[in-house]
């Protein structure tokens, strides 16, 4: 049975591999086939290999065919997480189910701004301003292991890591702009 080929479409070469190196150096060990597999797709923007393969054509294009369609968000799980924010667009609550939270983590992420490195006390001041149950240090947490967020290792400061957001997080950080500039 011959395997059929699926292309992985990269947006940014760099932030690809970046991201690629990270998830690497905190694995334990070498990884697995399959853990190689996810970490490429998470590099790409994908939540995993099995979402790359279900937003693959069903004829993978060959050399230099024509590019991959993007994948769809998916507008309920959009829907869901976007009910964890209010009108001002901070976070109400934790969300309970990791695939959630990553969503909320997206949307905070896009907040934060771009180039500019932040103090312990500055991101502290910008996560309270952001959410509204009062855990800022889970959040900080959260998003430094989730690889949106770098940190220097006396903590010290704090730097948004460019990414390409999956197409789940970009259609909640779209209707969450919209809600906060309609406010």
């Amino acid at each position: 049975m011959t395997r059929t080929p699926i292309a992985l479409p990269v947006g940014d070469v760099s932030t690809f591999a970046k991201s690629l190196r990270k998830q690497i150096e905190t694995h334990d060990g070498a990884p697995t086939h399959v853990e190689l597999l996810n970490m490429l797709a998470r590099s790409a923007g994908y939540r995993n290999f099995q979402q790359l393969r279900a937003h693959a054509p069903a004829e993978a294009p060959v050399g230099g065919a024509a590019p991959l369609a993007a994948p769809q968000a998916d507008a309920a799980l959009v829907a869901r997480v976007f009910g964890h924010f209010d009108d001002a667009g901070r976070l109400i609550r934790w969300p309970s189910r990791r695939s959630h939270q990553i969503l909320a983590l997206w949307a905070i992420w896009s907040m934060f701004p771009a180039g500019v490195s932040l103090d312990d006390a500055a991101v502290k001041g910008f996560l309270a301003d952001r959410h509204s149950f009062g855990d800022h240090a889970l959040l900080r947490r959260e998003l430094v292991d989730m690889g949106l967020l770098v940190r220097t290792p006396d903590g010290r400061d704090y730097r948004r890591i460019e990414r390409q957001p999956p197409p789940d997080a970009l259609a909640l950080i779209r209707q969450l702009s919209a809600r906060i500039a309609a406010v």
